[in-house]
């Protein structure tokens, strides 16, 4: 058991760091342009230790697809991969600079070893700083569902350092129809931003929002679940850090610690008419002679 928790509290370390090199990286930028004559959107997050991700979509399907590389001697190198981590495509950007309003490069397809050129245009970044301010500039996410994809829409108030998430546009694939538009206030994590579940347990993928993060590894997002009647998503009531959902037992796990680990909750939850109901919760604590976790009373 111990071992186990041990395990869940290293994967949420894991997950805060990784949140914590975004808010740090260059810039999270937008730009249009074209692979060959097929027009795209492509999003790039590079961090200050050369590492870089992106996503792109060609305009006329708005399917994201996820790309990982490095920015290394001015080169910006993109990678594609399939479902069984193989690499697929390769896209290159020389004497890349990130100030640079125009992005040119080469798109390979490497089964094939087609080339395309990629000819783009910035159209924004996710700058910082206490004296900068902008509103609802739409970042692309990397997840969409079928028929469906997802813009964040973020700002910046003068006063804040970091750019803020207020809302999301969920939009029809092919036509970019705006099907629903919900106001938030959440913390930019970028590119990820939007997960995809069944969190319910209805057979019917509903989405959330990343919401924020601590320096410990606990997190917490927000839960939008589909209504198939009115064909809308609703703010559900679930709550709780670093929630998973489990579709085989139909259950959610909550993990909570603090104090550097010295402290820690476990609890598990069924969905009773889209309500989280709690089925059992254990708490833990450090005990100084032994050096060992165990169980104690939950406040």
């Amino acid at each position: 058991m111990i071992a186990k928790i041990k395990k869940i509290v290293s994967l949420k370390i894991i997950m805060v760091l990784l949140f914590l090199a975004s808010i740090n990286s260059f810039a999270q930028t937008t730009y249009a342009g074209f692979i060959d004559k097929y027009p795209i959107e492509f999003v790039t997050d590079i961090d200050s230790d050369g590492s870089g991700r992106g996503i792109y979509t060609y305009s006329n399907y708005d399917t994201p697809i996820e790309i990982s590389g490095t920015l290394k001697n001015k080169i910006l190198t993109f990678f594609e991969k399939d479902k069984a981590d193989n690499k697929t495509g390769k896209m290159v950007f020389e004497n890349f600079n990130s100030k640079s309003k125009k992005l040119e490069g080469t798109w390979t397809d490497l089964n094939t070893k087609k080339e395309l050129k990629i000819s783009l245009t910035k159209v924004f970044d996710i700058d910082y700083g206490d004296n900068i301010e902008w509103k609802n500039r739409e970042i692309l996410q990397a997840v969409s569902l079928k028929g469906k994809y997802f813009k964040l829409i973020v700002s910046k108030s003068k006063g804040d350092f970091y750019a803020k998430v207020t809302g999301v546009k969920i939009l029809e694939k092919k036509t970019d129809k705006v099907l629903q538009q919900i106001e938030l206030e959440c913390q930019l994590w970028g590119l990820n931003n939007i997960s995809t579940d069944d969190y319910n347990f209805d057979g019917i993928e509903d989405f959330s929002v990343f919401e924020g993060g601590t320096a410990g590894p606990n997190t917490t997002s927000l839960y939008f679940l589909y209504n198939p009647k009115t064909e809308k998503y609703f703010e559900s009531s679930f709550s709780g850090t670093s929630l998973e959902f489990d579709s085989k037992t139909k259950r959610i796990h909550e993990y909570n610690q603090c104090c550097a680990g010295a402290s820690q909750m476990n609890a598990e939850y069924k969905v009773v008419n889209n309500k989280m109901v709690l089925i059992k919760k254990s708490c833990l604590e450090l005990d100084i002679k032994s050096g060992e976790l165990k169980k104690v009373k939950c406040d």
